[in-house]
Order: C-alpha cells, then sequence, then structure tokens
C-alpha cells in the first residue's frame, strides 16, 4: 500500500496533506518492536496483528492520528491511495489511535443530525464495539494497549452532495478532541510491511476464489480474539475488508462480497427493501477491494424506488438507467460489496445476500 495521500485528510485544528481452520484463541506473541530489531516472522496467528499495525502505519504517516484527530474531508480516495482497504462510500471517516487507560478508552460521541458512528479497533483488528449512542463512552479494550477509533459521519443529510459532505465534516468537527489520550508514544511493531502486502494479496486471492466458488463472501467480524472459531475465515477478513464491524441485530453491520461482474455489459439487481435500521448500500470495487473512479455508492437514503416498492439498482446501463453504478473509467471486471447498516434479524441469518443473488 502506497504511503503517499494527496486526498485531503484534516487534524481539526489545521489542514494538513496526507488508508485452514483453527481456534488458536490466545494473544498472538509479538516481539521485535524494536527499530534494531529483525522483523516479525508473520504467521496465521500474528497476521491480523499485521494488517493492523500496516492501518496504523498509514493513518499515522498520513495524518497524525496518534496525535491529533484525522479527518478525511471528503469522501475516501479512490485507488490504492485509500489509507484503508474496501472503504465505504456512504460516510466520512474520523480516526482517532488513543491509549488505553487502566485497560479502557474514552471518546465523545456528539449530538449529530446524521448517521454517526465509532467503531473501537483493537490492535489485534478486532472491531470490540460500535457505539452509535451519543455521549461520553469509555469501555474496557481486550489485549490491547491502545485503539483505533473509527468515527463514520454520513452524508445523507442535505439537497446535494456536496451538502451531504459538508453536513458530515461538520458534525465530525463537534467532536471534542480534549476526550482522546492519543496514542503519541506508540511504537509501531517491527513487520516488513511489504511482506505484509504479500500476505495480504495472497488472502485477497482466496477470497476471491470463495465468492466465485459460492457465489459470495460473507464477513462476521469477531469481536475479540474469544469469539474467533474459524483462523483463516478471520485473517481473510482482515486482508479483504479489514476494520469492518459485527453483524449485531439492529446496532452492527452486515458486509458481503460479490463475484466478479463484467464491467462491459449492462447488468441490474432488483429486489426488496431489506430495511436495516439505519441504512443499505451497494458500492462497486476494483480487483484489490478499493474504491473505483467515478463510480458512486447507491444506498437506500436516496434511491429511486419502482412503482411495486421493489429497488433496482444499474450497473453501467447508461445514465438514464435507474440507480446506476457507472465502473466505465475502471475498464475491467468488478465486484460490488452490500453493507447493511443496523442489520435485520432476517438479513443477518440469510445464507445469500438478497441484493447480489439477483444480479443477472
Amino acid at each position: 500500500m502506497k504511503i503517499t495521500f494527496t486526498y485531503p485528510l484534516i487534524a481539526l485544528s489545521f489542514i494538513t496533506a496526507l488508508s485452514a481452520c483453527s481456534e488458536d484463541k490466545t494473544k498472538p506473541e509479538i516481539s521485535g518492536t524494536g527499530a534494531n530489531s529483525s522483523p516479525i516472522t508473520i504467521s496465521p496467528e500474528n497476521f491480523a496483528h499485521a494488517e493492523t499495525a500496516r492501518n496504523y502505519r498509514n493513518w499515522i504517516s498520513r495524518g497524525k492520528a496518534n496525535e491529533q484527530f484525522a479527518i478525511l474531508s471528503t469522501l475516501p480516495p479512490r485507488g490504492d491511495k485509500a489509507p484503508t482497504v474496501q472503504m465505504n462510500d456512504d460516510t466520512l471517516y474520523g480516526v482517532a489511535i488513543v491509549n488505553a487507560v487502566d485497560g479502557k478508552v474514552s471518546f465523545e460521541i456528539p449530538e449529530t443530525n446524521n448517521y454517526f458512528s465509532v467503531q473501537v479497533v483493537t490492535e489485534n483488528g478486532h472491531g470490540e464495539y460500535l457505539i452509535v449512542d451519543d455521549g461520553l463512552h469509555t469501555l474496557p479494550v481486550t489485549d490491547s494497549d491502545t485503539a483505533f477509533l473509527i468515527y463514520r459521519s454520513g452524508v445523507e443529510v442535505g439537497a446535494s452532495s456536496d451538502e451531504g459532505i459538508a453536513n458530515a465534516l461538520a458534525q465530525l468537527k463537534k467532536v471534542d478532541t480534549a476526550k482522546f489520550n492519543f496514542a503519541t508514544d506508540y511504537v509501531l511493531p517491527n513487520y516488513d510491511f511489504g511482506e505484509v502486502d504479500t500476505e495480504v494479496a495472497k488472502r485477497k486471492a482466496v477470497v476471491d476464489q470463495i465468492v466465485e466458488r459460492d457465489g459470495v463472501f460473507t464477513y462476521t467480524f469477531p469481536r475479540t480474539p474469544a469469539q474467533v472459531t474459524d483462523l483463516t475465515q478471520w485473517n481473510l477478513e482482515n486482508a479483504a475488508g479489514w476494520g469492518g464491524a459485527s453483524p449485531v441485530v439492529l446496532e452492527g453491520n452486515k458486509y458481503v462480497n460479490s463475484p466478479f461482474i463484467d464491467g462491459d455489459t449492462c447488468k441490474s439487481t432488483t429486489f426488496e427493501d431489506p430495511k436495516n435500521r439505519f441504512f443499505t448500500s451497494v458500492t462497486a470495487y476494483d480487483s484489490a477491494k478499493y474504491l473505483i473512479e467515478g463510480a458512486v455508492s447507491i444506498n437506500s437514503n436516496s434511491w429511486d424506488v419502482n412503482p411495486d416498492g421493489t429497488v433496482t439498482i444499474s450497473f453501467n446501463c447508461g445514465d438514464d438507467a435507474i440507480n446506476n453504478i457507472d465502473t466505465s473509467a475502471y475498464g475491467k471486471d468488478f465486484t460490488i460489496t452490500t453493507r447493511h447498516y443496523g442489520a435485520t434479524q432476517e438479513v443477518i441469518d440469510s445464507k445469500f445476500d438478497i441484493i447480489i443473488k439477483a444480479i443477472k
């Protein structure tokens, strides 16, 4: 993943230039954190820790997120300029890397007029909490000296895309950064990040193989090490979708990847609105699971509905097509990810995704 980052990533106070099954539930052995020590060997047991360190590295090097509240002031970058893989296209992001004090981290969610959440991700890659309630929160974290706080601020409020982005940014700027105990003393584990990139790419390829075989890849995102029952699955989820939230009914999210879709042919899907608590979203990604230039997500906050109440989303069917996602700038086959924010019990229990299944 490249370190040069030209998209606007701002601190709250100033602008700066800146994304084999196992049941081993123990904390991975991590050594070699000093600059002069040998690189840590990547194994199945510590891969999630290594991928998390890579994300810490990206947000620290590009936004100083361990010193200040780093905010992406517009929708995420396209391609591998993004600091994190498979970012959503429905919210702005803010990140703070904070120290745990007596095993707990503190943060604030201000009163806002939009979808607004904070995800608490530990050094082992677990999104231990997804919080949407306003107020000051102090929460224990498992096996982690720091936490990676992901703020997501929805762009749904406003008469235009620009207004929605401006409102989402205004809500992020309400966050009281004095509540953050920034991890200014954080020392990056001594992984060979070129090797991490290689290991990530290998696992992304396995995810693609699973999707082509089964028709979908569904994320489980266990919240703690004790909840990991399939280490291989957990590592695949980190490689292809690090930082996702667990599918908890009407609170967390469910994410599903599609098989590759022909980029040269008009495709569409028609489905019943799943009526998730917050909203439903469909986003196109390139073969490396990064956003595509010119391809804008379609979500239930703004999609057009058919006369019979169903929803149709089109792919590369022209400007006049209903809810069209245009990936032509990419010029290759692509995938989509469905996101069910505040997923219903029915959505979580389903063995298939109603949006992906209906693509034709």
